[in-house]
């Protein structure tokens, strides 16, 4: 018969073919590997009462079945496998160091541990959620460990040979997420089931990494995200040394941006009082549609006509004559003059923190997108439908993503 086009196999085939077949020669290769160190760890280890135990470990080219000695050493008297010692396995680890790395990961990397599990599936054997959800938190545990440890020494800059950044950038805000609450699983209870807590969030980046598209979208090359539940402190000690070690202490002007809210600006007082103060352009537009909709309603085009060029004067030069408008606004009775009361009580604490042009003519952010951005991340990953959190869950998990994000996932696994 003569061949025809379709009859030869696809590249697609052809590469599948090719990929299983090294996948079982790299596998039977890894396995009789691993089964020649059960007899070399045994010769250096004199046990009491040694016996052989049966060992499977879960690896990315499947599992490796070993018979190993399990004994007393004689000088700690402590019970144990020689060969787990001398790979750094815990005694009830089942996932190798390898594997397990890749899984969390991928962790990290998706949007919940049902997706990873699915993606994990696609590139090694078939795993589930609930097995990467004991792992990471496992994992996520230590990696917190490690950061507070870290926390407690001075910081060594991670690119030391790099030129001071002429600007080093601060940014902080939060977003709510959605805790089990004392309540949770009880059917008769007078506690709440669900509760809410601010995750603070704050990021550092040096000005030199900051770049647009072609359609001006903002991009940074890197920059640093870390978080903390509730404590704004907290969140200010992590973010400072995280800051130090990417360059801060050499920066040689420092901007802090963020929102009106009382903690942010405590904060910044607290650990970074030498650095120039900006209220976000866009925080601030929102509280003037918000006084414009007390003075006008939603009625249009009263309401843009009166807040527009307000915004217009604010951003390029004039925050001092709208400041003085708001500040002389007629007062009123009844819910209006509350609205009016707060917003002229918010221009007027952050009267200082306004001189976008200013700081627009540097070259300087007047917006804290970044920040925003890394919110939104957040959110994304934490506030999906149907999820709730414990406090020491997403601490783990928060742990683990930041190592990845923050250039020090490499250190987590050295050891492990």
């Amino acid at each position: 018969m003569k061949p025809t086009l379709k009859s030869f196999p696809r590249l697609a085939d052809i590469e599948r073919e090719v990929v299983a077949e090294a996948r079982e020669w790299a596998a039977s290769d890894y396995r009789s590997a691993c089964k020649n160190w059960p007899n070399k760890a045994a010769r250096f280890s004199p046990l009491r009462q040694r016996r052989l135990r049966p060992l499977r470990l879960r690896s990315e080219l499947g599992e490796v079945k070993l018979v190993v000695d399990y004994g007393q050493d004689p000088l700690t008297d402590q019970w144990g496998c020689p060969l787990l010692r001398v790979w750094e396995l815990s005694p009830h680890q089942k996932i190798t160091p390898g594997f397990a790395e890749k899984l969390c990961f991928t962790v990290t990397a998706t949007g919940s541990y049902e997706e990873a599990a699915q993606v994990a599936s696609r590139w090694a054997q078939s795993i589930d959620d609930s097995t990467l959800h004991a792992l990471v938190q496992r994992t996520g545990q230590r990696a917190e460990e490690r950061a507070q440890k870290r926390y407690e020494s001075p910081p060594q800059e991670r690119v030391a040979q790099r030129a001071a950044s002429a600007l080093a950038v601060l940014m902080v805000d939060g977003c709510q997420v959605r805790y089990r609450g004392a309540g949770w699983g009880k059917k008769k209870t007078k506690e709440e089931r669900v509760e809410w807590h601010e995750l603070k969030i704050g990021v550092f980046y040096r000005h030199e990494e900051s770049a647009q598209t072609e359609g001006g979208r903002g991009l940074l090359a890197d920059k640093i995200v870390v978080s903390c539940q509730d404590k704004a402190l907290e969140l200010g000690r992590r973010l400072n040394w995280e800051a130090l070690r990417e360059g801060l202490g050499r920066a040689r002007q420092t901007l802090f941006l963020g929102d009106g809210a009382e903690w942010v600006w405590n904060l910044k007082n607290d650990r970074w009082n030498a650095a120039v103060g900006l209220l976000d352009f866009y925080h601030g537009s929102e509280h003037l549609w918000d006084l414009g909709r007390a003075l006008h309603g939603e009625r249009q085009p009263a309401l843009s006509q009166w807040v527009e060029p307000l915004r217009h004067r604010m951003r390029y030069g004039k925050e001092r004559h709208v400041l003085r408008q708001i500040a002389h606004l007629k007062k009123r009775r009844g819910e209006t003059g509350k609205v009016i009361r707060r917003e002229q009580n918010y221009f007027q604490t952050h009267s200082g923190r306004m001189n976008y042009q200013e700081i627009a003519d540097r070259g300087w952010p007047i917006g804290s997108g970044a920040v925003e951005s890394a919110c939104r991340q957040k959110q994304c990953r934490f506030k999906r439908c149907g999820q709730f959190w414990t406090g020491k869950g997403l601490r783990n998990l928060c742990a683990l993503d930041e190592a990845r994000r923050n250039h020090h996932w490499d250190e987590l696994w050295a050891s492990n």
